[in-house]
């Protein structure tokens, strides 16, 4: 018996290690734990950080000068928050993205209030539109930074791997939305292919102005909660 439960220990234990060891050396090598102040266990076992540090790491790779930021509460106009999971600065642009870790197949249009999720059981699920989710979160930044320029902001809707984008509907030109593993082309052509609005100096004026906004305190965080479930009522 002694044995048995020795083996089951540690093939358990060699099952995790196999299943952590790569998510830990890949959260090692970024600068995502700094940016967000999410631990590596907050990271790995929440599917929306995870999501989230993913598209981070992909990003930070990228060449040429940019900054990136995570987690943000930027005020609105009414008094309460919105929060954007991720910023990247960039001379080309100030681009804005928002995260869904869905599966099964995704059917939206950019006019539309709700998208549809439908799993393999056929069961459906609506959730908000993202683009005008996103287009809230870039309403924010432009009364936040008091730069009301719509060429500038850039809105990036990036969905996991483990959905299929099946009917799509998209329109206006600064938005996208993508799988992940789209994500690093799509942008390194729309850079390519974008003039440069601002200087280094401004990104960098941008990012110091944007930082107070991340590791938000958690009466923050409750109080946007609270919006929302007041919102929703």
């Amino acid at each position: 018996m002694g044995a048995l439960i020795f083996w089951f220990i540690s093939t358990f234990l060699v099952g995790f290690g196999i299943f952590i060891f790569p998510k830990y050396m890949r959260y090692k090598g970024s600068n995502y734990g700094d940016a967000s102040g999410n631990s590596l266990i907050k990271t790995i076992f929440d599917t929306g950080n995870y999501g989230e540090f993913l598209t981070f790491s992909y990003l930070e790779k990228l060449k040429g000068h940019h900054r990136l930021l995570t987690n943000l509460y930027i005020p609105k106009k009414d008094g309460s928050t919105t929060e954007i999971d991720l910023i990247m600065l960039s001379q080309t642009g100030i681009y804005v993205f928002e995260s869904k870790n869905y599966s099964g197949w995704i059917f939206g249009d950019e006019k539309n209030k709700n998208w549809v999720q439908t799993l393999p059981n056929k069961q459906k699920n609506r959730f908000f539109n993202p683009i005008w989710q996103n287009k809230g979160h870039i309403s924010a930044l432009q009364y936040t930074l008091e730069m009301n320029n719509d060429e500038l902001y850039k809105s990036y809707i990036i969905f996991s791997e483990r959905c299929t984008l099946k009917k799509m509907k998209v329109t206006s030109q600064n938005v996208k939305v993508m799988k992940r593993n789209a994500l690093i082309k799509t942008i390194k052509k729309d850079i390519m292919g974008s003039i440069n609005m601002m200087e280094i100096e401004e990104v960098e004026q941008l990012y110091l102005k944007l930082l107070r906004y991340t590791k938000a305190e958690e009466a923050v965080k409750k109080a946007h909660i609270e919006s929302i479930r007041v919102k929703k009522f």
